[in-house]
């Protein structure tokens, strides 16, 4: 049985009209998010989501949870536990029987820097809400302050017809239900292409923004 494709949610989505402005792209949304035009408000632009056809139909192929994702890496990163030395693989093998392809030119959020371990691994946890990207950026930088740690935000868009994954569906009565995650579990390439310091337009805070593109 070929593996379906999911259904463009982008051009469902926009144009998008936030706080009193209308934005044609997620990109433009974003950027105004990092300059302060818009405040992040993450639980808004989730109830834009859920009342969308599109993403309703991503997450109702799905019934995996933020619980099941967060074990999964967990299994699948172990290696020092030999009676579980096949439970990475065979984890992997049941998630992959439910992805779908990625739509051509959907655009992914993340926070903070992707591991360096995601290109191996082929695992890559993002969001399709920007403002739960913009928010979660902040927290780790705060977090990490101390270190000197930038605010990182990541703008990863589909490029290939060959990126699979599936959205997570997660609880609406619980903090994680403005996560609006999107497990990628392979593709072939995530290629950095551009990076831009981002000012926010009534504070001294910068955002360093990096765009990829994921095949």
């Amino acid at each position: 049985m070929s593996t379906p494709t999911l259904p463009a949610l982008d051009s469902s989505l926009y144009p998008q009209v936030w706080q009193q402005q209308t934005f044609d792209s997620p990109q433009s949304l974003l950027m105004a998010l990092l300059t302060g035009e818009v405040m992040p408000d993450a639980n808004a632009f989730t109830k834009q989501l859920l009342a969308n056809d599109v993403y309703q139909e991503w997450i109702n192929f799905s019934v995996f949870g933020r619980y099941l994702q967060r074990n999964f890496a967990a299994f699948h990163r172990q290696i020092e536990d030999s009676f579980n030395t096949d439970m990475p693989a065979l984890f992997r093998r049941e998630l992959m029987r439910h992805t779908q392809f990625l739509p051509v030119e959907q655009v992914l959020f993340g926070a903070g820097i992707i591991p360096k371990n995601a290109r191996q691994e082929k695992l890559l946890t993002t969001t399709v809400n920007p403002a739960t990207a913009v928010i979660n950026a902040q927290t780790i930088s705060k977090k990490t302050a101390v270190n000197g740690q930038q605010t990182v935000v990541n703008q990863i868009k589909v490029v290939s017809k060959q990126v699979l994954g599936f959205a997570l569906r997660h609880n609406k009565r619980t903090s994680e239900r403005t996560r609006n995650e999107v497990l990628i579990l392979d593709f072939k390439d995530l290629r950095l292409v551009n990076e831009q310091l981002i000012a926010y337009s009534n504070t001294h805070e910068r955002t360093l923004l990096r765009c990829y593109e994921l095949r």
